[in-house]
């Protein structure tokens, strides 16, 4: 009785769980709760998306709307559109954006075709040790940097270079700086942006569907058209975006190989030289709409999925 009567009884804070701290908390109610858990992960690089780079391309527009007072040189903030008006009317500006748009599609189309095969190979044929040694191969350019490679190849472009005196006996030459040297050398910095989207697009193919072909009496290059190509055309996409968008605002290696303008050069000159900060940022936003409606066809196309 004495034993029964010292214990304690059922009181009213037995049935109560243990304290729960903050953290664990908050660590259940995140476990409940994935959108949340993918927000809070989010939310740090998605915050800096938009205040780094759609916040820039914010001011672009704005400062687009923009001009600059002939007599006093000082920004003017009242919203006009005679940037564009002089963008759309004046005929040297129409070419040169008509130029880079050209040489953005000719980087792109030769990247294509010089890396498909290369990916194909990786991808489909290589052994698992050759293929590593290729990845590398290919990746291993883009730790150098992009002014040391651009110097490099001024150097093999020029009149005095290692391409010229390679080809001199055989009665020929090289572009020198000119159009050509912008499409070789942007050809090669990109290549690689090209080569591993298609690389990871092949490797999603399914092999049966390649011998299901064959049995069913498809040669080579019927599978190639009708299975290959179809499936890994999204991919092909995806590097585009790289390719393109990378060619359509570069103003260093036209500036090094050659001396042609382009929308990246005229758009610095407007900065750096004229001090027409409004004109530059109108002139900016072309390539900005272009890749827009770029990234729109692609998205449609499947692109992103290839990724």
């Amino acid at each position: 009785m004495t034993a029964l009567a010292q214990s304690p009884g059922p009181g009213p804070s037995a049935d109560l769980p243990p304290p729960v701290g903050r953290l664990r908390g908050l660590a259940i109610a995140l476990y409940r709760r994935p959108r949340a858990q993918l927000g809070l992960l989010l939310a740090a690089p998605l915050g800096w998306l938009v205040i780094a780079y759609l916040g820039s391309l914010a001011l672009f527009l704005i400062t687009s709307f923009w001009s600059v007072d002939s007599f006093t040189g000082n920004l003017v903030t009242t919203p006009t559109v005679e940037n564009y008006v002089a963008i759309f009317t004046t005929d040297v500006y129409r070419t040169i954006a008509i130029r880079t748009l050209v040489m953005a599609a000719l980087v792109t189309v030769t990247c294509v075709v010089v890396a498909f095969p290369i990916a194909f190979y990786i991808a489909r044929v290589a052994s698992a040790r050759r293929r590593g040694i290729l990845i590398v191969s290919i990746l291993l350019p883009l730790w150098s940097g992009y002014l040391v490679k651009v110097y490099a190849w001024r150097l093999i472009l020029a009149q005095n270079g290692v391409l010229n005196s390679a080809l001199g006996p055989v009665g020929l030459h090289g572009p020198g700086y000119s159009d050509a040297a912008v499409w070789l050398v942007e050809s090669y910095l990109w290549l690689p942006y090209m080569i591993i989207p298609i690389v990871a697009g092949l490797e999603r193919i399914p092999s049966s569907l390649l011998e299901a072909s064959s049995d069913l009496g498809g040669r080579a290059g019927m599978t190639f058209r009708r299975v290959v190509l179809p499936l890994a055309f999204p991919a092909v996409v995806a590097g585009s975006i790289f390719t393109f968008s990378l060619t359509l605002g570069d103003y260093i290696t036209p500036t090094l190989v050659s001396n042609t303008r382009f929308i990246g050069n005229v758009v610095y000159d407007f900065v750096g030289v004229a001090g027409n900060q409004p004109l530059a940022a109108a002139f900016a936003m072309v390539p900005v709409t272009i890749m827009l409606v770029y990234l729109v066809v692609a998205r449609r196309l499947g692109a992103f999925e290839a990724l």
